[in-house]
């Protein structure tokens, strides 16, 4: 697919490298050349210097053509325009990035004038996303599929627990809950495991379940950890802040947001009248005391800066606060971090990148087949988690999995099947039908359809 990105940021550069591993004809748009000769070197894009939003900058770089025209420049209003400039010159689909909450309220009313054809507000994504971390303390990550049919959850096995040195065969006969170990990290190795597979403590797993059996199986294997979540102090008054503790309003719950700016700050606790909202340093320990970090059932950092996300949450790690939670969007500071040492970490950049791979697969897969539905990164990009339709027919519908798994790629596993709303963590007795969501987890990449999980044909 010929697929065109108009600013060269972040978000940007981290779609442009996804899309080209794929083998997309990227071309990359931006005016800044330094930004642009860096990404030149990072992935295998036509780079061009100019002015997204001027329709001869688009012509000359076949926009008129593209089957995709991604705007994710800094500001709401550019990438808008952008968008309607190549829907007039004839892209085939557009994407805009747009955060500003004002312009997100009349995203229903836009979108067709603007012939965009999606909409990410990669702050909202994330807001969503630690909203599901608090539902679940213990988790260093959640992700949904089927429209929250199908939850997959990140954990981190730590000594003690009860399901240390326990087989993964015998993990029903304990719990007696159906519940589906996807994905394990140990050390520096990954695995999609089989049954007969030992964890160890240490170990990072990630488990899929429906939402009420995820409940259930955390409440037995993790039983200290599923407190309710009363109060949360948030470091960073920026949009994430203000999407989230207005979510976090809604269900009860006490925020208490720390802004260094004053003006913002006042915007703030004008925008959040239930909010407690602090003007002063995040970064100042003695403050952070003063402000009750210590009771804290939460503490999220997601000021713009990384480091001061780190240092902050590692100080609330140290105070005994119950649930850490941080916004680093530059991956090589992890590396440096203890691998326990923060609960959990969101990225608003990969979550933007995860949602606009979601929608190209699903534009690469054929109308008839069986396209992706969303796709997820699990363990640093290493394994994939795809949901897939299952439409039309197929000679491997009907088939129970235990005499499909012959025909199967290594490392994939099929880790949940929805069937009229119902979530079905399969055995080897279980079949897909047409009309099912099928969820696998796979150490291959770049599935657009279901057929592909296939290395043979089915006799």
């Amino acid at each position: 697919m010929k697929i065109v990105i108009v600013g060269a940021g972040k978000v940007g550069k981290t779609i442009g490298v996804k899309l080209t591993a794929e083998e997309h004809d990227v071309v990359l748009i931006d005016s800044d050349a330094a930004v642009l000769e860096r990404s030149a070197n990072e992935m295998d894009a036509i780079c061009m210097e100019g002015n997204g939003a001027d329709y001869r900058v688009q012509r000359e770089a076949g926009v008129a053509q593209a089957d995709l025209l991604i705007a994710v420049t800094a500001h709401d209003e550019v990438n808008m325009i952008c968008c309607l400039i190549a829907h007039k010159l004839g892209a085939k689909r557009t994407i805009a990035r747009i955060r500003d909450p004002e312009y997100a309220a009349q995203l229903d009313f836009l979108k067709d004038e603007l012939g965009l054809s999606m909409s990410i507000n990669p702050d909202q994504a994330a807001s969503d996303d630690i909203a599901r971390l608090l539902r679940i303390p213990s988790a260093l990550n959640v992700e949904f599929f089927a429209r929250g049919r199908v939850e997959l959850v990140e954990l981190r096995l730590n000594p003690g627990n009860p399901l240390v040195d326990l087989p993964l065969v015998d993990i029903y006969k304990k719990f007696q809950i159906k519940i589906l170990v996807c994905a394990v990290q140990r050390g520096e190795s990954v695995y999609i495991p089989k049954g007969d597979f030992v964890l160890q403590a240490g170990d990072k797993l990630h488990v899929s379940a429906s939402p009420e059996d995820m409940s259930r199986f955390l409440r037995m294997a993790y039983p200290g950890k599923q407190r309710k979540v009363r109060t949360v102090m948030i470091c960073g008054g920026s949009r994430i802040a203000y999407y989230l503790s207005r979510s976090l309003e809604k269900v009860g719950i006490q925020v208490k947001v720390i802004e260094n700016n004053p003006v913002r700050a006042k915007q703030l606790s004008e925008d959040l009248p239930q909010a407690l909202v602090i003007q002063g340093d995040s970064t100042d320990h003695e403050l952070l005391i003063e402000e009750g970090i210590e009771n804290v059932d939460a503490f999220v950092a997601l000021t713009g800066i990384d480091e001061n996300n780190i240092i902050s949450g590692l100080f609330a790690k140290w105070k005994q606060a119950h649930s850490v939670i941080v916004k680093v969007n530059n991956e090589n500071l992890l590396g440096v971090l203890p691998d326990s040492s923060l609960d959990a970490i969101i990225s608003p950049k990969q979550l933007t990148a995860n949602k606009i791979l979601t929608f190209v697969r699903a534009m690469s897969g054929s109308p008839e087949g069986s396209n992706v539905e969303t796709v997820h990164e699990l363990l640093g990009g290493r394994i994939e988690a795809l949901e897939f339709s299952a439409k039309g027919s197929h000679p491997m519908y009907g088939v129970p999995l235990k005499d499909l798994n012959r025909h199967l790629h290594n490392d994939l596993l099929i880790a949940c099947i929805v069937r009229h709303g119902k979530t079905i963590v399969p055995s080897g007795s279980d079949s897909i039908h047409a009309g099912d969501r099928v969820i696998i987890v796979t150490k291959h990449k770049m599935f657009n359809d279901l057929s592909e999980i296939l290395t043979s044909p089915l006799s």
